[in-house]
């Protein structure tokens, strides 16, 4: 037989120092977190959120009182230089009254509407989805009323954006998965880390650092991450012979350990990145995206290419794709497989970490459970492109992320996940292995 040189692995000294050292940072990030969320006020933790805008003829009031009453006790919040207003509220499916206060309007100026005695004074429910917009427009305005098929292009352009940032997480959920056998449920966090960690680095209220320094480092955290989890947990469970299902008990524990620590940091309030507010570009008359929207599918495609060129033809990504195929082969090639695992660990960190940063722009806003919003979508995508294959989590990110905007057009928003797990449970009645994967036999 011809001899096989394993793949070179790294220096078993240096992983002790390397973790240390991630530890250290990520002590000092959470430690600016929290001293930068010292002064937010009750309201802004808060779960729940009703907003809205003022205008006075179309153009944004600044400065104008609203009074927000229901379950929490009475609130009291000032419009923005944009007429925009906010406030967390603790409950939803509970009724809320808001009052616009006509004392704070400019002068000369009234809430005025035909048929209603107290246009100033509006009933809302927050429902399930816990989110409720109350606007008050005053003085004449113009409807714009868009086509249903301007709409229907807008959300497939918004659903390919998405489906594009589902498949960066999706694709590193499905190596793993390919290269270990481990469902991993804590998937979510990692996405969840890779936005908090651009919070940390970039917010106005933390370190500051220029987008194009603390955006890098934010996922260069995931991808530490990553390598930290493997080491010190995934690593040593294979060793011990682990069986599937108890990893995945052990990545659910994991993921609401990580979910619940990243509340206690951030608080369960709704923060932003700069310029997450951009004003959308009219584009060929039908498409409206803002600039970061359009970075961001830029930065999706180049790196989803990268990726695919790295799994075709690089020798790491040649080994990767023979351990999802018969990991013993692997192994009695002379592939060395701990080392491409833990590989396969750090680009799926990254890869979660930026999709994290890009699904902060597209909800848009940070919170501590954001990853868990699409945890399920992305088990979605995998299980609809093939389990294990790395070009199926792509496609079937796709096909659920235009699935999940366009089914709006017919359902209510708060449903519309369901609709691309009822397409997954259809597709996979008539091919249960998924698009690209390939059926077992057995026997």
């Amino acid at each position: 037989m011809g001899s096989h040189t394993p793949l070179a692995a790294s220096s078993p000294g240096r992983l002790p120092r390397l973790i240390a050292a991630f530890l250290l940072v990520l002590a000092a990030l959470m430690g600016v977190g929290v001293l930068t969320a010292a002064p937010a006020s009750a309201a802004e933790d808060d779960p729940y959120r009703i907003s809205g805008n003022v205008q006075l003829d179309g153009e944004p009031l600044q400065g104008v009182i609203l009074v927000i009453d229901g379950p929490g006790g009475e609130q009291e919040v000032e419009t923005d230089e944009n007429g925009q207003w906010r406030v967390g509220v603790p409950e939803r499916n509970e009724d809320y009254t808001v009052t616009l206060d006509e004392e704070s309007l400019p002068e000369g100026i009234a809430v005025v509407e035909e048929g209603d005695d107290t246009p100033n004074v509006k009933e809302v429910t927050v429902g399930a989805g816990g989110r409720v917009t109350v606007n008050f427009f005053i003085g004449e305005g113009v409807r714009n009323v868009t086509s249903f098929f301007d709409q229907f292009v807008q959300r497939i352009v918004t659903g390919v954006s998405f489906g594009l940032m589902l498949a960066l997480a999706a694709v590193g959920l499905s190596l793993v998965f390919g290269t270990t056998g481990i469902s991993n449920f804590a998937h979510g966090e990692m996405v969840t880390f890779g936005a908090i960690a651009a919070l940390l680095l970039v917010g106005p209220a933390s370190l500051a650092l220029p987008l194009w320094i603390g955006f890098p480092v934010a996922v260069i955290l995931s991808a530490l991450l990553g390598l930290v989890l493997d080491v010190i947990l995934w690593r040593p469970l294979r060793r011990k012979g682990v069986g599937a299902v108890q990893l995945m008990i052990v990545s659910i524990g994991l993921s609401l350990a990580l979910r619940y620590t990243f509340q206690f940091f951030i608080g369960g309030g709704t923060s932003q990145l700069p310029f997450a507010s951009a004003a959308k570009i009219p584009l060929f008359g039908v498409v409206q995206l803002s600039v970061i929207d359009m970075v961001s599918l830029a930065i999706s495609i180049i790196v989803i290419v990268a990726f695919a060129l790295w799994l075709l033809y690089s020798r790491i990504g040649k080994a990767t794709r023979a351990i999802s195929d018969n990991s013993s082969l692997a192994a009695a090639s002379g592939i060395d497989v701990d080392f491409v695992v833990r590989v396969v660990w750090v680009l799926a960190g990254a890869m979660a970490g930026l999709s994290g940063i890009l699904y902060a722009y597209f909800r848009p806003g940070i919170k501590w459970d954001m990853g868990a919003e699409v945890l399920l979508l992305m088990f979605a995508a995998v299980t609809l492109g093939g389990l294990g294959t790395a070009f199926g989590a792509l496609i079937g990110s796709l096909i659920v992320g235009v699935l999940v905007e366009v089914s709006s057009l017919w359902i209510p928003a708060d449903l519309r996940y369901a609709s691309a797990l009822f397409i997954l449970i259809v597709i996979l009645l008539f091919r249960p292995q998924g698009i690209l994967g390939r059926r077992e036999r057995i026997g």
